[in-house]
């Protein structure tokens, strides 16, 4: 019997721009993207070209950050968080990348475990529960929570 061998491709850490006093906790895969000062990303996670994950921003293992997505300063992404750039609109993926969508999150913006943001914009001072399925944009400061996230109640706005 001829052995088969797959393509093997490591989970590596390519072109990376980091700020100061950045924490990598490996195996991870991060490319092409940019990571701000004094940020943190866990174990497991993959964070794909042209992301933006702001200052003192931290992301847990299991988390996957795909094309498109910008984070701000002083955030926090729960474990097991995914992010999806691409909405099946013809039925299953679409494979090209201009019809693929955005998501910003602004600042203090914490996302908790197993949570799902479709492209969305989410603005400054939201929490998102666990396992809250955002798909639609948020634009007043809150708790969010549920499939599909709805506010669960307000919080105050920060300058």
């Amino acid at each position: 019997m001829l052995e088969i061998k797959p393509r093997n491709i490591d989970a590596a850490i390519r072109d990376v721009k980091f700020g100061e006093s950045v924490t990598v906790i490996n195996p991870v895969n991060l490319y092409e993207c940019e990571i701000g000062d004094n940020s943190f990303v866990g174990p497991f996670v993959e964070v794909q070209k042209g992301v933006r994950i702001g200052n003192r921003t931290r992301v847990q293992s299991h988390s996957f950050l795909c094309e498109l997505v910008t984070i701000g300063d002083d955030c926090f992404v729960g474990h097991g968080v995914m992010f999806i750039n691409d909405l099946f609109n013809e039925g299953g993926p679409s494979g090209a990348p201009e019809k693929w969508k955005s998501t910003t999150i602004g600042n203090r913006v914490s996302i908790g475990s197993n949570a799902t943001i479709l492209p969305v914009s989410i603005c400054d001072g939201v929490v998102i529960g666990a396992g809250a399925v955002v798909t639609k944009d948020i634009s007043s400061p809150g708790i969010y929570v549920g499939n599909p996230a709805k506010l669960l109640r307000k919080l105050p706005e920060k300058a």
